[in-house]
């Protein structure tokens, strides 16, 4: 893990979440490098191993067993995961363009993000074939078609895979396996499916030797899958297949396995691309264009060295790779990465059988299947099982250039660098610079309000804001340490949950005060950290007509964010929603799932899986700004928002003022992904132990001690849902009203009863 006490000097950027990639992770989280940060922007939050998913899809593996954890892999190794798009990189500016967060500042940048399909040279191909790549959008379609023919019961299915080397003919002895055995086992007969492999060559396993090709159109004639050679597919249309060679297949699935290219975006960075659309790089693994940019895997083209895209060779450029980055920033000589001239390839048929093929050398077995099974498995734990390998800590990088290092500090750089590592100032002496300040806030686009008379912009000692006649001001205030390592998506979460405590009392917001904590570094890193998290922040500040008026930024050694928010709400009271207003005979509804908590303490363990951690933050990234006022239309009578003190704390809370009981049943409580795993291995918040202290509220606490979500009613919650208490006859209403705005978990979990005469006020039930 990265030290925090260690001031930022230079950030690597790493495109794509490749073999080679992961390689460079895993090395640098054995192997930090002080001052250095990595951050990895990617689409999804798992890495498919290329060499197992052929047994996935035959069903030989499980969807984890093939996929490395992305996010626990950035977590061991102190970088910072950006799920988004990449669109472009400024080069000019060093600046990586991504479609829905602001730019991603680098000093060394890395590209390897496999290569794209390149369907529109094939008329159709977009609309009616499902490309391999990427592995999610494939994934997607495949677990579509295997519904499809488990439902499958008459008439002829018929399936083509368009590309006959090594990954179309894995591809299609795979699914014929899977399939076809899927039929059987629900007493069907398997021939109503037909399997056709397509190739635009005479041959399939055209980089493949004689004795390869031989043994696989054997294992192909024998599982009655049908061979077209010589058959480029001009024309895709519904359900047919054009050839050049003038035959017509008919096909209800396409799959296409053929060559594929670099992204379009890439031709507008300016890096020199070869015919295919890949990254030319040197032997280095350089760009030949940029020596601060990299690529590897099948995005890069080695200019010295052409290469057949296969995993073998993504997976081994991660060592030389990360060596590269790392020698680039201390300014030593670069060294040259040598592929193997002949790999060995491990061609699986679907069954637990496999084929050996390298240089002129072929052989098969089921102890092939065994042999490649141990060596994936291998490959894959090194990926989940994280030993603590601190490693030696490097210094900041020199003053001196060295050896031609473009990426030394300069002079001033330097004085930021040790200034920040310094025994650091209390009092005003901790403030953030005010150019850095103005600089990161000035880019800010805040919504302008009419009653906001003097604002963040103006040069004056605080904001001035007008209350309008007839209104009376609602004053909250939250502020909490990071908890994920996107400053971009922490402002969004940190916001939403600041304006939580609004929404519930049906206020409208008017203007938010900032308080930030940033740790301290060289300035252009503190500016852009900065200008990350506010940009998140005031994106849900905006989109609920809130103008950021002001605040406070300071040094800390963690990052942190906070807002004081003002909202408007009639003065006579007589629309605020309160917690004290629950009846006897309401129901209770939650409208998000609960467990961020645990979640997030599981995922600072490396014990949670990165796509819970990711629902969880698309959780709380949702507003609660409709929804409060969905259950209003309903007729709510008592509401909050669930934050720290948990589910229990907050329906305490309620049913005191109201002077009632509440039960909650347990089984009905929306939980987030992997919450209950997380409860179950004794994974919990810091927090937990003070909200479990509100046991004594519980009446029948003995008799559900042991429930596996009984830990959760005490679990903490980061901008969590709305409960709040709904008459009966309006409930089922409202509850589809609130799924129907994309509160799509929302719960009846229990209800309002009249206050008996035990002095715990609640019930629990099953």
């Amino acid at each position: 893990m990265q030290n925090p006490t260690q001031p930022i000097a230079r950030d690597i950027v790493l495109i794509g979440g490749g073999h080679s990639h992961v390689g460079v992770l895993k090395r640098f989280g054995m192997q930090p490098e002080a001052g250095v940060r990595l951050t990895v922007i990617c689409t999804d939050v798992h890495t498919p191993y290329s060499g197992m998913l052929p047994g996935y899809v035959a069903g030989l593996y499980s969807y984890d067993e093939v996929h490395i954890d992305l996010a626990r892999l950035a977590v061991f190794a102190g970088a910072r995961l950006y799920r988004d798009e990449v669109i472009g990189i400024d080069r000019a500016e060093r600046k990586v363009l991504c479609r829905n967060r602001p730019p991603v500042p680098f000093d060394l940048l890395s590209i390897n993000t496999g290569s794209t399909p390149q369907l529109a040279g094939v008329p159709g191909a977009e609309a009616y074939a499902t490309p391999v790549k990427p592995i999610t959008r494939f994934n997607d379609r495949w677990l579509a078609l295997l519904a499809r023919v488990q439902q499958h019961r008459q008439g002829l299915l018929r399936i083509a895979v368009v590309g006959a080397g090594a990954g179309g003919v894995e591809l299609v002895l795979a699914m014929q396996h899977r399939l076809r055995g899927e039929l059987r086992g629900l007493g069907c007969n398997p021939d109503l499916l037909e399997f056709h492999l397509l190739t635009a060559g005479p041959v399939i396993l055209p980089t493949h030797n004689a004795r390869v090709r031989h043994k696989f159109n054997q294992v192909l004639a024998q599982r009655a899958v049908q061979v077209h050679t010589d058959a480029e597919v001009t024309q895709v249309a519904p359900g047919l297949l054009n050839c050049a060679n003038g035959t017509t297949l008919q096909a209800d699935e396409i799959m296409w396995v053929t060559q594929a290219g670099g992204a379009d975006w890439l031709k507008a960075t300016g890096l020199a691309l070869d015919a295919g659309g890949f990254v030319v790089v040197n032997d280095h693994l350089q760009t030949t264009t940029d020596p601060a940019i990299f690529a590897a895997g099948d995005i890069a083209a080695l200019k010295n060295h052409p290469l057949e895209k296969a995993g073998v060779f993504a997976v081994r450029m991660g060592r030389p790779l990360a060596d590269n980055l790392r020698r680039s920033l201390q300014g030593l000589p670069l060294q040259a990465y040598r592929p193997q001239s002949r790999w060995l390839a491990l061609i699986s048929t679907g069954d637990a059988y496999a084929v050996a093929s390298r240089g002129g050398l072929g052989f098969w077995g089921a102890w092939v299947w065994r042999w490649k099974d141990w060596i994936d498995r291998r490959f894959m734990r090194s990926f989940s099982e994280f030993a603590e390998m601190p490693g030696a800590r490097q210094p900041v990088a020199s003053t001196s250039a060295g050896h031609g290092n473009q990426l030394a500090l300069s002079s001033e750089e330097s004085l930021q660098a040790l200034s920040a590592i310094a025994m650091r100032c209390g009092g005003c002496g901790a403030k953030v610079g005010s150019t850095v300040l103005s600089r990161a806030l000035g880019q800010l686009q805040i919504v302008q309000r009419d009653d906001v008379l003097i604002g963040l912009h103006d040069p004056d000692d605080a904001a001035i804001v007008r209350v309008p006649p007839g209104k009376a001001l609602v004053h909250s205030v939250d502020f909490f340490r990071a908890f994920v390592d996107d400053p971009y998506l922490f402002g969004k979460v940190a916001a939403n949950h600041a304006l939580g405590d609004i929404f519930a009392m049906g206020g409208e917001p008017q203007s938010a005060t900032a308080i930030a904590t940033v740790p301290p570094g060289l300035e252009a890193k503190v500016e852009d950290l900065l200008f990350q998290m506010m940009t998140g922040a005031v994106e849900v500040l905006n989109a609920a007509g809130c103008a950021l008026v002001g605040g406070h930024t300071g040094e800390g050694q963690e990052l942190a964010l906070g807002f004081a928010i003002n909202g408007l709400i009639d003065d006579s009271l007589s629309t605020v929603t309160r917690k004290g207003g629950m009846q006897p005979g309401d129901v209770l509804l939650l409208t998000k799932p609960i467990g961020t908590g645990t979640l997030f303490a599981a995922h600072a363990r490396l014990a949670a899986k990165g796509r819970w951690i990711d629902a969880a933050l698309q959780s709380m990234v949702v507003s609660n700004q409709h929804g409060a006022q969905t259950l209003r239309d309903f007729g709510a009578t008592a509401c909050t928002d669930l934050t720290g003190f948990g589910l229990l704390g907050h329906l305490v809370e309620m049913t005191k003022p109201s002077g009632v009981d509440a039960e909650i049943v347990l089984s009905a409580l929306p939980l987030l992904d992997g919450a209950q795993d997380c409860v179950a291995a004794g994974i919990v918040s810091s927090l937990q132990s003070a909200n479990v202290r509100l046991r004594r509220a519980l009446r029948n606490q003995e008799a559900f001690v042991n429930h596996p979500r009984y830990p959760l009613i005490f679990d903490p919650q980061t901008a969590g849902g709305l409960l709040a208490s709904v008459p009966p006859g309006r409930v089922d209403a409202c509850v589809a009203a609130l799924r129907a705005q994309g509160y799509l978990h929302t719960a009846v979990i229990g209800r309002v009863l009249a206050q008996g005469d035990a002095l715990e006020p609640i019930v629990l039930a099953n």
